[in-house]
């Protein structure tokens, strides 16, 4: 395998596109031969995924990998922050749980030598398996306060010899001011390094920018390699929840309404991405109690913080409205912390999640569970109730849960072990990650709710074909051979 420049997409602010660039370029440099993976150094999400041999990336990074066929592993993403609350965030280091550090002690305390060691060291593994490397900054380029503690970023950038390219987010406003001062305050030697300027969200004829790229270019002295339009209908996985704030968050009628409590610490709001392309299927997200009662189906989604969750839907009312729902024959589900919130009671003797030692579950299932400084992270295939076919999943939680009677399980995995509880088709739980991306699981779901067919869907196939999309997208807008001749890649 010829071994290539890496090449990065860094960004002159948060959620400018990085990510998604990112996945785009891994996708056409899969279609044009080469072997690619993505890397990013620090990642701070709520949103993370198993890799096959059990550890936490995440979600971005998986996202990515799977854009390039290949699969996920800690090397893509070594360091991972979960926030926690109070300011405060779990460390995941290749892939484990390392402890809790506050936002002081991890970025003003000490320089995170060891952490860019570590994160450098695993780009080296990396880059020894795949060619190019394709990597991906965070949040701006140009945080002074945070720059001698970086690990992600140009610091990262230089040490790896990448060709670095700036995503600019035109779509906020201020772009202009945001790219020129983002270069404008980098060191001579990290300005070296960029190739070229992405203006990324464009609205409308993307030739109406032709005077913008000049003025850009005469200014930074870096060409504009792309102006790439808003992406209107491409489907590419969001990285973390605010995504969630444009999405719909009523009920609408003629639709199985499917409310998700919108948790504070909520974590893998991608278990419900399936949902909104079953054309049946209304899904949004509240903690409105006159919103979420008009629901047929409501699920309560993963945590980071269980406990602090189910306090602050307790403050809302929540719990009392589900078990009402539930007497009226409405479906209530949870998964992960969501399942653990529905049984009798959570312990966390260890207060690992915070100073509460127990509290009271909402008791729709009955279990109790205790927190655990163990974390499980594994992939899984398992078969659903009696169905027959194979359904995919995947578990990452700290908690054992105890059942109190004999109620049915909900799955069983094919090595024999068995997850959640089947208390009846309007009531269960399960600790089983991406368990409704499995269309099997959603028809059972809304089976009593509508006598309609789910549509043939698979949301793996629909996912590739939308790399392929997003690929065709950014070939047209970026100019691909530009950042190839600057990587020295000839194309395959």
């Amino acid at each position: 395998m010829k071994m290539h420049k890496p090449i990065m997409f860094v960004g002159t602010c948060s959620d400018a596109g990085k990510s998604v660039l990112n996945a785009g370029f891994c996708r056409i440099l899969k279609q044009d031969g080469f072997h690619p993976a993505p890397f990013k150094a620090q990642n701070m999400s709520l949103n993370s995924y198993a890799t096959p041999e059990g550890y936490e990336i995440g979600r971005a990074q998986a996202v990515q990998a799977e854009a390039c066929r290949i699969a996920c592993h800690t090397d893509m993403n070594p360091v991972l922050l979960k926030p926690s609350g109070e300011m405060m965030s779990q460390v995941i280091l290749n892939g484990k749980p390392v402890g809790n550090r506050s936002a002081y002690e991890y970025f003003r305390k000490d320089d995170n030598a060891r952490l860019f060691d570590e994160a450098y060291a695993t780009f080296s593994r990396l880059s020894g398996r795949y060619s190019p490397i394709v990597m991906e900054g965070a949040g701006s380029i140009s945080e002074l306060n945070l720059k001698k503690r970086d690990i992600v970023n140009m610091r990262m950038a230089a040490r790896a010899g990448a060709d670095v390219y700036l995503v600019g987010d035109i779509e906020r406003g201020g772009v202009f001011g945001s790219v020129y001062g983002s270069v404008m305050l980098l060191d001579e030697e990290e300005r070296a390094l960029l190739k070229g300027i992405i203006i990324n969200k464009f609205r409308g004829d993307v030739r109406l920018f032709d005077e913008g790229r000049q003025i850009i270019e005469d200014l930074t002295g870096i060409p504009v390699v792309g102006v790439v339009p808003y992406l209107n209908d491409i489907y590419i996985e969001d990285e973390d929840s605010v995504a969630l704030e444009t999405r719909n968050n009523i009920p609408v009628e003629d639709k199985v309404n499917v409310a998700v409590v919108k948790l504070p610490q909520m974590s893998n709001f991608t278990d419900f991405n399936a949902l909104q392309f079953d054309k049946r299927i209304n899904v949004y997200y509240s903690t409105e109690l006159s919103q979420i009662e008009k629901a047929d189906i409501v699920i309560l989604p993963g945590s980071k913080s269980t406990i602090k969750d189910l306090l602050y839907i307790r403050e809302k009312g929540i719990p009392a409205l589900l078990k009402q729902m539930q007497q009226a024959n409405k479906t209530i589900i949870g998964i992960c912390g969501g399942y653990q919130m529905m049984g009798e009671r959570i312990d966390d003797p260890d207060n690992i999640e915070g100073i509460v030692s127990t509290v009271e579950g909402i008791g729709l299932l009955p279990m109790t569970t205790v927190i655990t400084n163990h974390k499980k992270t594994v992939q899984q295939q398992f078969t659903f109730l009696d169905g027959r076919g194979i359904c995919a999943g995947y578990e990452i939680h700290m908690g054992e849960s105890t059942m109190h009677s004999n109620v049915r399980q909900l799955v069983t995995t094919i090595d024999g072990h068995a997850d959640g509880i089947y208390l009846s088709e309007y009531c269960w739980g399960t600790y089983m990650h991406g368990i409704l991306d499995n269309q099997e699981v959603i028809d059972r779901l809304v089976a009593p709710y509508t006598n309609e067919p789910g549509a043939l869907f698979s949301y793996n196939e629909f996912k590739e074909n939308e790399y392929d999309r997003l690929a065709a997208h950014l070939r047209q807008h970026i100019n691909i051979k530009t950042i190839y001749d600057n990587a020295g890649i000839l194309n395959q």
